[in-house]
């Protein structure tokens, strides 16, 4: 099954390769556009949301958009080689350059799962049943079984939304996931 999953990883890879940074930015507007105008993200008080590397869905100006509209959003920080906490997010002066080149917050620790109405998550592809492979650390299936009230967005760009992926018993399924193309 790894080994499944790490040649699926590799191949979505160069998928990624294959597009300008420019591209997969515009790429990224319709899925966040989408993202925005969701139901549950639009109803929700508090959002579990990651801050884009560039081969990922660009969420920036989502981000910022929320915290305009009023939302607590959330933001994770990698703490470990295995587990990721999650802080505060108000404004672009909250982040700082932490693992794995990753702009992360540095604002104050959140602890109350329960109350995350949204998880917006990444990863390196979802499949048409709400799988999710990530980049392999499992910190999000980790994570995510604490805030066990959220809404589970996965986002990715067409190109990453595959007919199957492998799954193991810890993998964290998605409620659906949003993508464009």
């Amino acid at each position: 099954m790894n080994n499944d999953k790490r040649a699926l990883r590799k191949q979505i890879r160069e998928m990624k390769r294959r597009f300008t940074p420019q591209e997969l930015a515009e790429q990224s507007l319709p899925i966040m556009k989408a993202l925005l105008a969701d139901k549950a993200v639009a109803e929700a008080r508090t959002i579990l949301m990651y801050y884009s590397l560039p081969d990922e869905v660009d969420t920036h100006d989502a981000v910022n958009q929320l915290v305009r509209r009023g939302k607590t959003v959330l933001l994770p920080r990698v703490i470990d080689g295995e587990n990721m906490e999650i802080r505060l997010y108000e404004k672009p002066e909250d982040l700082q350059e932490g693992s794995y080149g990753i702009m992360e917050p540095t604002g104050e620790p959140f602890t109350d799962y329960a109350a995350i109405d949204v998880a917006v998550v990444p990863g390196m592809g979802f499949d048409t049943s709400c799988r999710r492979l990530g980049r392999g650390k499992g910190y999000y299936d980790r994570l995510l079984p604490k805030a066990a009230n959220a809404c589970k967005i996965g986002v990715c760009f067409g190109f990453q939304l595959l007919a199957s992926i492998p799954a193991d018993g810890h993998d964290v399924k998605m409620d659906r996931i949003i993508t464009h193309g």
